[in-house]
């Protein structure tokens, strides 16, 4: 295999492996919003997707799908309590 074929499969691995860390930490969280607020998994599926936290999780340049779910979960909550994300002051 040349350079270029050798670089293009490892970035292919690279994104495949974002998209599962993403996918593993979504999925918690969704458990996390049934289990906190009682709604079906349907609804916090619409919940979650609709975030603007889900958002910055799928933007791989973010590197929040490096973090633990529970960690996305706050930011989710300081979202939702706040109607949108912020930074808060400790």
């Amino acid at each position: 295999m040349d350079k270029l074929t050798l670089k293009t499969e490892s970035n292919r691995k690279r994104s495949f492996l974002r998209e599962q860390l993403a996918g593993m930490v979504t999925a918690e969280i969704i458990w996390y919003i049934t289990q906190d607020s009682g709604v079906g998994e349907a609804e916090a599926m619409k919940q979650f997707y609709g975030s603007e936290v889900f958002g910055k999780l799928m933007d791989f340049e973010t590197g929040l799908y490096r973090e633990s779910p529970a960690y996305v979960y706050d930011l989710y909550n300081i979202e939702q309590e706040h109607g949108h994300l912020v930074q808060l002051e400790e």
